[in-house]
């Protein structure tokens, strides 16, 4: 009887089960909230990877760790894009050495014994003419190698060799754009880009192949850096505020504009904010596919206006050659072979290797290629080490990408030499041992190019001691140099009691000699906007001048004769006027007056603690008398709006004084037939 019965499950088993559930249930209902939270952030992760694709055309996985970025880089792409900006590149690069490199004045440059040179380093010195003709004609022939894709690997090598050298010999001819095409040329040598419309190619057609994506990259990296910092530095007070670019709103390119904006506007609104937005922008929107075609316009327009509004010799263009390198790589394929009707595709003529896993060399090839990048995103904010090359700007002009942000008005600029043997003073022409201008307002060549003169005199002296005005070597060198930047006050940039010869500078050390910029009077700019207005309307020979000056420095000024109406105000601060044919002097405080006499000169002296500034009026004589009358766009009435055959009359011509150069180079190298060369005036 007993086995009949089946046992039934005690209580204690079922309240066991019963926890078992309940605790499977409420770690169910646990688990949600997390599930939830992990959904979220899986969505908005997916949200962030949808709009980098969507910014930069690229899937954000591709950065997650260096194997996937190394696999990225090294994806084999079309290299026909690159072809062509090769060969862009070689052509611009080709009529740049004849203009901007200065080869179509290599006599005036390197054929005179006495002309300054402002190197980055000092060990770097100029070559003999004969000489300097050999590299600019390897220079020469390595751009055209590079145009034609001729053994490119040396052709490239030859070009940015003697570039860099030329580049770094004369700090003052740098620019934003030779620094670029110098790094544009150094990333196209570690590049395939002869795989495609080279000779190279032709000659071997195994070099038909794909090329990895790191090549693209580089270079519309560096140009994406070009106009993202370009932006970055416009968005400041100093050009937002539209004092930079004055007055180009009368040029015909904006004539357009004038329909519906004033001057004055067009100069705010278009050239200071519009450039601004545009160039922090245009990057981004030439990267995303789906705003590319529309910005390409602007992009295209944008560059074109520059070409007319400045002298910037090839950099417009090198632009416009690389704006096809945001379109698909195979453009030039499918522009010269389209696709035929009821084909789907294209057959493309390149070995595209099967893609491994990335080795060591790739990957360290990927850290080589970041730390350029971080070392282009560096250099242009790096001026707080290399304090000695700030001044009113931060850094030497070439590697900062503010282009255009900061215009100058010299002048005066004076250079003095002080006889210590008798207290003699000479002054020299400021620019009989160099053509450039740059160097009064960086204290760095300023140093380079007084002991430069002191290296000439020394020379001279040795030469013809009789015919020296100097009694002795032991001399002092002063500069005196007025400058005004973006509408304000014409001021001093260094210090002149400060002997330039004795000079401390350093490159890692302010330079204590280097006046500041006056920016405690930064809120004077819009006032003397006004008064200008004014004293431009008396007549059209009026003008007027507004100056500063640091307490217990002295202006020495001569007015002319042919100058008259002349008159002294002080706007602010304390001064004390004396003229050299009067004895007494005369204390003006803010709002007084005094006329001044022409043919004479007088010292003004600021006094106190604040700086002074003042402005002089006065009506120019020689004007009046020539009758010199301007149009309303600040141009003379017979010259052409688009001058395109004068230049290109007037580029011949240089071509042909460089060819010229080149040529009296080898001639007196390998036959000692003796060279012409131009010598630049000096007073």
């Amino acid at each position: 009887m007993t086995n009949s019965k089946r046992k039934q499950p005690t209580t204690p088993n079922a309240t066991e089960a019963n926890i078992e559930d309940e605790a499977t249930k409420s770690t169910i209902v646990t688990d949600e909230p997390t599930k939830s939270n992990a959904k979220l952030s899986a969505n908005k992760s997916s949200s962030t990877a949808q709009f980098f694709k969507l910014c930069f055309g690229h899937d954000l996985h591709n950065f997650d760790n260096l194997q996937t970025f190394t696999k990225w880089l090294h994806r084999p792409v079309d290299g026909a894009a690159l072809g062509v900006f090769r060969m862009l590149y070689g052509a611009a690069m080709l009529i740049d050495i004849a203009e901007e490199r200065g080869g179509g004045q290599l006599d005036v440059r390197f054929g005179e014994p006495h002309h300054c040179h402002f190197p980055l380093f000092n060990g770097i010195h100029a070559l003999d003419y004969p000489l300097m003709g050999c590299v600019y004609l390897a220079m020469w022939l390595g751009a055209m190698g590079i145009a034609l894709g001729y053994r490119f690997r040396i052709s490239c090598l030859s070009f940015v060799t003697c570039y860099w050298y030329i580049f770094l010999l004369d700090k003052p001819a740098w620019n934003n754009h030779s620094y670029l095409f110098g790094l544009v040329g150094t990333l196209l040598l570690f590049t395939r880009a002869n795989c495609y419309c080279s000779l190279d190619s032709w000659l071997h057609p195994e070099l038909r192949r794909a090329v990895p994506y790191w090549n693209y990259f580089l270079i519309k990296f560096q140009f994406f850096v070009l106009y993202m910092y370009a932006g970055l530095k416009k968005f400041s007070f100093e050009w937002l505020s539209g004092y930079a670019m004055t007055s180009l709103s009368q040029h015909w390119v904006f004539a357009p504009f004038r329909q519906v904006l004033d001057g004055e506007l067009i100069d705010l609104l278009i050239i200071h904010w519009f450039t601004a937005f545009f160039d922090l922008s245009i990057a981004f929107f030439m990267t995303c596919e789906k705003t590319r075609l529309l910005v390409t316009p602007f992009m295209i327009s944008f560059h074109l206006m520059n070409s007319r509004l400045f002298v910037i010799g090839m950099f417009p263009w090198v632009c416009l050659a690389e704006v096809p390198l945001f379109y698909s790589f195979d453009w030039p394929r499918r522009l010269w072979r389209p696709t035929k009707p009821g084909s789907s595709a294209v057959e493309a003529p390149i070995k595209a290797p099967s893609q491994t896993s990335p080795g060591f060399g790739a990957q360290l090839r990927s850290c080589l290629i970041l730390f350029y990048c971080a070392l282009q995103l560096f250099l242009p904010y790096s001026h707080f080490i290399t304090k000695g090359y700030n001044n009113w700007t931060n850094g030497l002009y070439g590697y900062s990408w503010d282009m255009m942000v900061h215009s100058y008005d010299t002048v005066l600029t004076s250079v003095k030499i002080v006889d210590n043997n008798n207290q003699q003073v000479h002054h020299l022409n400021p620019y009989a041992f160099t053509e450039y201008d740059r160097w009064t307002k960086y204290a760095d060549m300023a140093v380079q190019y007084a002991k430069c003169i002191e290296k000439n005199i020394h020379e001279d002296m040795d030469r013809n001691p009789k015919n020296s005005p100097l009694t002795s070597k032991n001399i002092s060198i002063y500069f005196d140099i007025w400058c005004a930047m973006n509408g304000r006050f014409q001021q001093r940039t260094f210090d002149p009691r400060v002997d330039l010869l004795k000079a401390p500078w350093s490159p890692f050390k302010r330079t204590p000699w280097s006046l500041p910029l006056l920016t405690e009077l930064n809120h004077m700019r819009p006032k003397l906007k006004t008064i200008a207005d004014e004293v431009l309307a008396w007549n059209n020979y009026s003008d007027v001048i507004f100056v500063a000056d640091f307490p217990g420095l002295t202006l020495s000024n001569f007015i002319a004769p042919a100058l008259f109406n002349c008159s002294l105000t002080i706007l602010e601060g304390n001064v004390r006027y004396k003229s050299a044919n009067d004895d007494e002097a005369y204390f003006l405080t803010a709002g007084k007056s005094i006329s001044l006499e022409s043919n004479a000169t007088h010292y003004v002296t600021t006094i106190g603690q604040k700086p002074a500034s003042y402005l002089y009026t006065y009506v120019n004589r020689t004007m009046l008398e020539q009758d010199i009358v301007i149009d309303d766009v600040g141009q003379t009435k017979d010259k052409p709006l688009l001058p395109l055959w004068q230049e290109f009359k007037q580029r011949v011509s240089n071509y042909q004084q460089f060819l010229a150069h080149l040529a009296n180079c080898l001639l007196f190298l390998l036959y000692d037939v003796p060279i012409p060369i131009s010598i630049r005036e000096r007073d």
